[in-house]
Parts: structure tokens; C-alpha cells; sequence
């Protein structure tokens, strides 16, 4: 199981970036994916989910700036952020999870950088 994730960098506060967390290894459809974020020294928190039904949510400290989707045809989960304040630095991992028998089986990308610069 991969989950690769790209498109972090540095960004003025105020500017957008795209994350995209390509699957590989898993049945992406059944899948509910969520970007993760975590600053040095914190918890790592939810950002934003989608169900494999479509559904999303979001914290609140990114609700009405962040986009969740997913493209089931290219395995991919993208974040688009817009918006961005300094305060949204920190690494931003995608998981995927999904219930057989009963039990959670879930899996983590290995992080993408996104500075914001005030």
C-alpha cells in the first residue's frame, strides 16, 4: 500500500496550493480518505474527510477555505486550499481507511510540507 502525497511548498499568506495523495496497493472506492495536518511537538488533527460515498466535512478552522474531492478513476485525493494563513503551516498527510469485519484498516502518505509566509 502507497500513498503518495505532492504538491506542498511555500506560499504568501493569502495564496493557494493543491495537495494530491495518489493510492496504489488499496481499492480506492471503498475508501474514506482525510488530509491530516501536524506542527512540531502536536497532535496530528483532521483537516478534512470525504467518504467513499462523496460526503465531506471539515474542521472549522478550514471550513470555507479548504476543498476536499476525490477522482475514484485516478485513485487520487486532492486538498485544495485557498486562502492560506500563516497559521496552516504544518505537514499534511492523507490517510485512507475502511472497515472489513469489523475492523479499521487504515493507511498513511508520507507527508507533504506547507509553509505559509506572512
Amino acid at each position: 500500500v502507497q500513498l503518495q502525497a505532492s504538491g506542498g511548498g511555500l506560499v504568501q499568506a493569502g495564496g493557494s496550493l493543491r495537495l494530491s495523495c495518489a493510492a496504489s496497493g488499496i481499492v480506492f472506492s471503498i475508501n474514506h480518505m482525510a488530509w491530516f495536518r501536524q506542527t512540531p511537538g502536536k497532535q496530528r488533527t483532521l483537516v478534512a474527510a470525504i467518504t467513499n460515498g462523496g460526503y465531506t466535512r471539515y474542521s472549522d478552522s478550514v471550513k470555507g477555505r479548504f476543498t476536499i474531492s476525490r477522482d475514484n478513476a485516478k485513485s487520487t485525493v486532492y486538498l485544495q486550499m485557498n486562502g492560506l494563513k500563516p497559521e496552516d503551516t504544518a505537514v499534511y498527510y492523507c490517510n485512507a481507511a475502511h472497515f472489513t469485519g469489523g475492523n479499521l484498516e487504515h493507511y498513511w502518505g508520507q507527508g507533504t510540507q506547507v509553509t505559509v509566509s506572512s
